[in-house]
């Protein structure tokens, strides 16, 4: 399944789901599903390196073809018939190569994979998750003309109590002529039409603004969904089409608040991995369904898709169930020496770019965020912030931002962000006082640059091996993970200088051996309220009685 809904009526397209022909640089051969990792293959359980992936497909009548993989883990080459069509670095954002004229017949796509860390790699490293290997989400083959859609953005507003919207939709002409056609827009009963022209071998972007008189709002309690349809007309005869399925709400911060359509809203989630027991990352829609459902059994309102962009049809799920996601990049806990690999502006920013460009039209989103306990305590890192912040606010002003800290009491970067969210694990690595080490960090984020932001507890939480029970609750058990998340649980909902609390984390995942086998038993992260397998802990009853009596929706 590519998508929860259709996005082409008027475009052919497929999945090219199925098994693949994997060659390991020395040469084994073995058969993976697509979409799969390679440690599903027990001789790949561990593997680290270069591969490549090989399919045949049959094309019926000369065409164009446009091909997009969703996410290759970590460094990909994509070549058709022998042809190099594009590269791509990081595992969680999609990319695409384009062909034309191809001949009806036999084809074969190679994909060059590379899941290893190098020196030219400033973002995948080994970390505190694991970053699988393979061709991890859906693979998409598309018939296009010589013309056709490649993107659409969705921005609403209120306007006189009225839904209003801009739409802009980017065109491509890859042909050897220039043209004339039409543009059909439909949205929630509004429709748009206008001739254009576009040379040859050129983009163009159009932009409408559209009143929907009609529209009703989406919001966490009726999360109302519409398809908005975008055509290429020629000739009496739609020849392409985009369909992106939107939502009509405002996200607005105002003082310590987050609004949601002009009202407050108070998050209470999870932090969640893509990662699932011997599947690896590579989720079918059956578990993400399943996470949903569990995460909403507690009353959690919200998901942060920590470290890195989330798989669409997730987000899909999202917007379906009125679930607040805080999507962000893919940088995790980097030192400034890491900061400064000659690799890592190009590398964030290209994410961010395409996170941004390919997530955009999700209404479930609604905050981005970046860098996740990086180093924001030297001048040289609050550079690299700022230029992050300052990308993200260019490609979209419509949602705040923020950054997970734990720089407490040396972060530099607080009155960069328009949230300031930090994470805090008191009870589990400090034996504190939740409440005292809580108060001593609002006092010092109102004087370092966070007074009168919106505050967010970004993590909090302790480890516990699933069935591991201890009458004495000592650190490991079920039973004092429980009692940890109670504490913070209940200092939080009576401080009314919070905008929301994100829970470490939804379920155990795998970690890299590298650096962190020796304070991560199993090689997991164990601070799930569930196991890898879904299996709930005590501190997932604990939550269920308490979110629901935490303000806000």
């Amino acid at each position: 399944m590519i998508r929860l809904f259709e996005q082409h009526c008027v475009r052919a397209q497929k999945e090219l789901e199925g098994m693949w022909r994997y060659v390991r640089a020395d040469g084994a051969e073995y058969t993976i599903p697509v979409p799969g990792c390679l440690e599903q293959q027990p001789e790949l359980l561990s593997y680290r390196g270069k591969g490549i992936f090989y399919k045949k497909i049959y094309i019926r009548e000369k065409t164009n073809l446009r091909l997009e993989l969703k996410g290759v883990s970590h460094t990909a080459d994509l070549y058709f018939d022998q042809v190099f069509l594009a590269h791509h670095y990081n595992a969680y954002t999609g990319f695409e190569g384009v062909v034309k004229d191809v001949e009806p017949g036999e084809h074969e796509i190679k994909v060059c994979v590379d899941n290893s860390f190098g020196q030219d790699s400033a973002l995948h490293i080994p970390n505190d998750y694991y970053t699988y290997g393979g061709i991890t989400r859906p693979v998409v083959l598309e018939q296009i003309g010589e013309v056709y859609i490649k993107n659409v953005r969705f921005t609403p507003y209120q306007s006189e109590g009225v839904w209003n919207c801009n739409v802009e939709a980017e065109i491509a002409n890859i042909g050897p002529r220039d043209l004339t056609l039409e543009v059909r827009v439909n949205l929630a009963g509004a429709q748009i039409a206008e001739h254009i022209k576009i040379a040859a071998e050129n983009r163009k972007k159009v932009v409408y603004q559209i009143r929907c008189e009609d529209a009703e709002e989406w919001n966490m309690d009726s999360p109302r969904l519409y398809f908005l349809s975008t055509e290429l007309w020629m000739d009496g005869k739609a020849i392409d089409d985009f369909i992106e399925r939107v939502g009509f709400r405002e996200v607005k911060v105002s003082g310590s608040r987050l609004l949601l359509n002009g009202k407050e809203v108070f998050l209470k989630g999870f932090n969640r991995h893509e990662d699932y027991g011997t599947i690896g990352n590579a989720l079918p829609l059956q578990m993400m369904v399943q996470d949903m459902d569990l995460m909403r059994e507690t009353g959690a309102n919200a998901v942060r898709t920590c470290h890195y962009p989330n798989d669409e049809r997730f987000l899909d799920l999202c917007d379906e169930r009125g679930m607040l996601v805080w999507e962000e990049n893919h940088a995790r806990g980097l030192s400034l020496e890491r900061m400064c690999h000659p690799d890592f502006d190009r590398q964030c920013k290209d994410c961010i770019d395409e996170m941004i460009t390919q997530h955009y039209n999700h209404p479930a989103i609604v905050i981005w965020g970046i860098l996740n306990e990086c180093d924001s305590t030297s001048e040289e890192g609050r550079r690299k912030y700022k230029s992050q912040y300052d990308q993200i606010r260019t490609l979209d002003s419509s949602r705040p931002t923020t950054s997970a800290t734990c720089k407490h009491f040396q972060d530099i970067c607080l009155d960069l962000p328009d949230i300031v969210s930090f994470n805090m694990y008191s009870g589990w690595y400090e034996d504190v006082s939740v409440k005292e080490r809580h108060e001593k960090e609002m006092d010092w984020i109102s004087r370092a640059g966070g007074s009168g932001k919106p505050v967010i507890v970004s993590e909090f939480g302790a480890a516990a091996i699933y069935g591991y029970r201890d009458r004495g609750h000592c650190k490991w058990s079920e039973e004092r993970q429980a009692d940890i998340i109670r504490e913070n649980l209940e200092v939080y909902q009576e401080d009314e200088r919070l905008a929301g609390v994100f829970i470490w984390q939804f379920a155990d995942c795998k970690v890299t051996e590298e650096e962190w086998f020796f304070s991560r038993a199993r090689c997991h992260n164990n601070k799930g309220v569930v196991d890898e397998y879904r299996r709930p802990k005590e501190a997932f009853d604990v939550i269920k009685g308490l979110f629901p009596k935490m303000r806000g929706q």
